[in-house]
């Protein structure tokens, strides 16, 4: 059986990682795997910890997309991948990568997933969480200093020169190639819900294929 491959997209802090992890409380996590966005950067100039990074993150030309989607090719064919690590701290990948096997269900997150017509005609289900602007700022804030050795200043600077100007002109306009829109992100648990019956209801049929 191929891999159901989901793309789970929104702005940056929208809620994503936290409906993925709802999504697989309800569903065997041994059959899923997920792959973030986040590991295909490519290494910034910058090696500085804490320092602001020296290209455009928010900017679909910073991701090694193509290799993504080589490796959701090579899954999707039953072959197992060894995806990047990405430093936050240091802008650049680490010298380790991760295996990912070939599972039932591949969860693909990230914010500029759908903009890729390459990547996203790659995926069954395309689902985009639409998170008020304030409360994605809060949670961009706090991860980046608690997880990303980040400062404040930098944080806020990096959100009004890049960020910002990119979610108008990328990640906004990506969600018009969603199947599903979820607002409020986990809190929606309806919505949530829904998709796992639907992802439930396609694993059946391709088991009955």
């Amino acid at each position: 059986m191929k891999s159901l491959i989901i793309g789970i997209a929104g702005g940056s802090g929208a809620g994503k990682t936290s409906v993925t992890r709802r999504i697989l409380e309800s569903l065997d996590w041994t059959r899923v795997s997920v792959i973030p966005h986040d590991a295909y950067y490519y290494d910034s100039p910058s090696s500085q910890s804490g320092s602001p990074p020296q290209m455009n993150f928010d900017h679909p030309d910073s991701l090694e997309t193509s290799l993504l989607v080589e490796h959701l090719r090579s899954l999707r064919s039953g072959k197992p991948v060894d995806i990047p690590v990405y430093d936050f701290a240091t802008h650049r990948r680490k010298s380790q990568t991760i295996r990912v096997e070939a599972t039932d269900v591949i969860i693909v997150e990230g914010i500029l997933i759908f903009v890729s017509r390459e990547l996203r005609e790659l995926m069954d289900i395309r689902i985009y969480i639409d998170t008020d602007a304030d409360e994605r700022v809060l949670r961009r804030l706090k991860r980046d200093v608690r997880e990303r050795e980040r400062t404040v200043e930098s944080v806020m600077e990096q959100y009004l020169s890049t960020v910002k100007p990119m979610h108008l002109e990328f990640v906004e306009p990506s969600k018009r190639w969603a199947d599903i829109i979820i607002p409020r992100g986990v809190d929606n648990i309806v919505a949530i819900d829904m998709v796992v019956t639907k992802i439930k209801t396609l694993l059946e049929g391709r088991r009955e294929g």
